[in-house]
């Protein structure tokens, strides 16, 4: 669409508007020739007249400057990175940055059935209080001194353990720890990707995946997911037109569908990566959740093209950050060394934490119980949300997202609009995909869904 037709003011106002957000978004960076006057004439549908009094502005606001006989080019240094700028044109009521402030923002009476975690009252608040005591207690040196490059043994053998009771083989040599899953994958991008890499994700993700990835300035593709994981025939399709670096996806419960890998999809999925030499990072974050362990591609794969990663913030506490890397060992200390030369090591003291808590028998009780109640929030929050003319896209295994289509074509985003205006912070589709294929969709925690407030103003934001 020309410019002139979708943006407000005048079309100089537009013409301008453009490139200033191509160059926040750092598609246009200092040095480089901005587009000539005749091209960006006909790409934006106004005459050359106007883009000759837009580049003048710009000039006279020092964002670009002429060279006679060659044009105009961008002027300064680069910009600071404006993730906003990078991805789609979004409302700033659903841009999904935005919904994670406000949902970390709120207050207690706030209602959050978008947020992306459990309840605080769900978590294992004694236990925690008694790991501290227990780390407190430890040597002195412990409590002050950087941790080993890969981490704190004891905690890696555990994790070791830990995968392999699904089926994934992995030393503890081959696990190297972080501050969360979040700082995983942003090290395994650094790691493996370059400016301008294409990398797969499923559409919908996290939308999370997507803002990280725009900050690696890399192109994003999304791969239409089915309820027993991404559409095969369109993954193979987009490895063959896009040779893509890597494959990101949830084996288990993805978020936002809830969705799990069926046997048959993660075989012909890593054979199609195998033969299009894409590797494939694995988000284990909410595998613990499960009741049954759905396949693990680095099971299947061993850890040759898969990259596993996770965490416990889902499970024990958003406050101890610590993640996990579980990887091919000839990678291990190349990684290691970039994770060091980036922040000099993991928190030896969470590290210890997260150790005491998960070695112990109240970390599967607390495991069987949160699963128990988010069964039981799952029946009720389903019933509740078709009682208000959605429908479940899939019915999940297990955790505690539901993927709701919204009644007669609705959008997601201006239903989240009015819902924010009544207190209540949803998570439209359209924060989850690159497309516009959800925007009749919607993230439901069921963990949240329980007040009986949330019902009422869903009814009034459907209109």
């Amino acid at each position: 669409m020309p410019v002139a037709a979708r943006s407000p003011g005048t079309r100089v106002d537009a013409v301008v508007g453009e490139i200033r957000e191509r160059i926040a978004a750092r598609r246009l960076v200092p040095g480089v020739r901005i587009p000539s006057v005749r091209a960006f004439a006909d790409a934006m549908g106004v005459s050359k007249s106007t883009v000759v009094e837009a580049y003048e502005r710009l000039a006279a606001e020092g964002a670009v400057v002429a060279r006679p006989g060659s044009g105009f080019y961008v002027a300064g240094k680069t910009r600071p990175l404006s993730l906003q700028a990078m991805g789609p044109r979004l409302d700033r009521i659903v841009d999904p940055l935005w919904i994670t402030r406000q949902a970390q923002q709120a207050g207690s009476d706030q209602l959050k059935p978008g947020a992306g975690w459990l309840p605080d009252s769900w978590m294992p608040h004694e236990a925690i209080r008694r790991g501290l005591r227990r780390v407190a207690r430890a040597d002195r040196a412990e409590m002050t001194n950087y941790d080993r490059p890969l981490g704190y043994e004891p905690l890696r053998h555990q994790i070791a353990r830990k995968v392999g009771e699904k089926g994934v083989g992995a030393e503890p040599d081959q696990i190297v720890l972080v501050e969360s899953a979040t700082q995983a994958l942003d090290l395994v991008c650094r790691f493996l990707l370059q400016p301008g890499d294409t990398v797969l994700v499923d559409d919908p993700c996290y939308f999370n995946f997507l803002a990280l990835l725009r900050a690696q300035r890399v192109a994003v593709v999304g791969v239409p997911m089915t309820p027993e994981g991404p559409d095969l025939r369109a993954l193979a399709a987009l490895l063959e037109q896009h040779r893509p670096r890597f494959y990101l996806t949830n084996a288990a419960l993805q978020n936002p569908t809830g969705a799990s890998l069926a046997p048959t999809v993660a075989h012909r999925l890593l054979k199609l990566c195998e033969a299009h030499d894409a590797l494939i990072v694995e988000d284990e974050i909410f595998g613990d959740l499960e009741p049954d362990a759905a396949p693990r591609l680095a099971g299947f794969d061993g850890l040759e093209r898969v990259i596993q990663i996770g965490s416990f913030s889902k499970t024990l506490s958003a406050a101890a950050r610590c993640g996990w890397i579980a990887l091919r060992a000839d990678w291990v200390e190349p990684l290691v060394d970039l994770k060091l030369a980036l922040s000099l090591g993991n928190g030896h003291v969470t590290a210890a934490l997260v150790h005491t808590l998960i070695s112990e028998g109240a970390y599967r009780r607390h495991l069987a119980e949160t699963r128990r109640r988010i069964a039981g929030a799952m029946v009720q929050a389903s019933a509740e949300l078709r009682g208000c003319g959605l429908e479940p896209w899939s019915q999940p295994r297990g955790g505690f997202f539901l993927w709701m289509r919204l009644p007669d074509g609705r959008d997601g985003a201006e239903v989240a609009r009015r819902a924010l205006a009544r207190g209540m912070v949803l998570a439209p589709g359209t924060s989850f995909s690159l497309s516009e294929a959800w925007n009749g969709y919607m993230r439901f925690n069921v963990a949240h869904c329980a007040d009986p407030r949330i019902r009422p103003i869903l009814r009034e934001a459907l209109g």
